[in-house]
């Protein structure tokens, strides 16, 4: 098969896109003819990327690229849910093989029917950001109906989906952007935009029950004050990881794959409650441009099997 591969520690100008072994799927898992694949530049700073879950280096070479959409090509032994010909997207082992090549493998448990009011391009750019926004909104923060949500970086690739579930929720969504993107994040769904260029965010907004982080950096840290007593901050800057604020790694958290919450992702989508935002699109074989490119709405996909825009 076609892949993109890493050889040494590197960014993107390591990519090769060269042929690679086609995997083989195991007990539990399934074998993904890959249609499109999402960008995640933060991947390269990631943990997992580089080490086993035991912390020592991985083996190269690599394949990046944990967020997919496809069709099952095989299947391995006890698997029982999923057969060869559905139409499926999740994600898969942050410590294994990614999706950036024409075939990835994943155990069943982390894929799960396809939307069908989508193509692979859209459903591809969706499990990774709408399951944070999902475990980072509903699970740790408890959003309620009435609450009052702040959500940084609300035009990227997980904001777009944080804005949007708010509002399924029923709370009240501000949202930091760019001006370019005002209109673009009150398209979504949020009550009130603010331009993080021209106005610092805790001169006006206060009282928050949720603070959702993208950000990180000085934009964390100027969140605390915002929220109010009682108030919960949630963040997935990779940055923060390994904060000496304790405060700081108790808001920290990394998404896991969980097929219930991506059924139910899949039938928001499918009642139009819920919108995947592709920002472009670029073939396999430019990967290493599509992680250049600076994305300002949703997320970048790659491009992997022909008719990968087909429902």
């Amino acid at each position: 098969m076609k892949a993109i591969r890493l050889h040494g520690r590197g960014g993107p100008e390591a990519f090769a896109y060269e042929e690679a072994p086609q995997p083989r799927p195991g007990e539990g898992e399934v074998l993904v003819r890959v249609h499109a694949a999402a960008v995640t530049p933060t991947e390269l700073v990631w943990v997992p990327t580089w080490t086993t879950p035991t912390g020592e280096p991985r083996r190269f070479p690599i394949i990046l690229g944990h967020e997919f959409s496809g069709a099952v090509a095989a299947v391995g032994d006890r698997v029982k849910d999923v057969a060869v010909g559905n139409p499926v997207y999740g994600l898969n082992d942050w410590f294994g093989d990614g999706a950036l090549a024409e075939y990835c493998v994943a155990r069943a448990a982390e894929v799960a029917p396809k939307p069908r009011s989508v193509d692979h391009l859209a459903a591809a750019v969706t499990p990774i950001s709408a399951l944070t926004a999902w475990q980072g909104l509903l699970g740790r923060a408890r959003l309620a109906a009435g609450d009052r949500v702040l959500v940084h970086g609300a035009a990227g690739g997980v904001g777009v989906f944080a804005v949007q579930l708010a509002r399924w929720r029923g709370a009240t969504v501000i949202g930091t952007a760019s001006a370019h993107n005002a209109a673009f994040v009150h398209g979504l769904g949020a009550d009130e935009v603010i331009d993080y260029r021209a106005v610092r965010f805790e001169d006006i907004v206060h009282g928050i029950d949720v603070v959702f982080d993208t950000v990180g950096g000085e934009t964390l840290d100027r969140s605390w004050g915002v929220l109010k007593p009682g108030g919960r901050l949630v963040t997935i800057a990779a940055s923060v990881e390994g904060s000496p604020d304790p405060r700081t790694r108790e808001a920290f958290f990394i998404v896991r794959p969980d097929r219930g919450q991506l059924n139910e992702i899949t039938r928001l989508i499918d009642a139009a409650q819920l919108r995947p935002v592709v920002d472009c699109v670029f073939p396999l074989a430019q990967a290493r441009q599509a992680f250049e490119h600076k994305s300002t709405r949703g997320k970048v996909v790659l491009s992997v099997a022909d008719g990968e825009g087909a429902q």
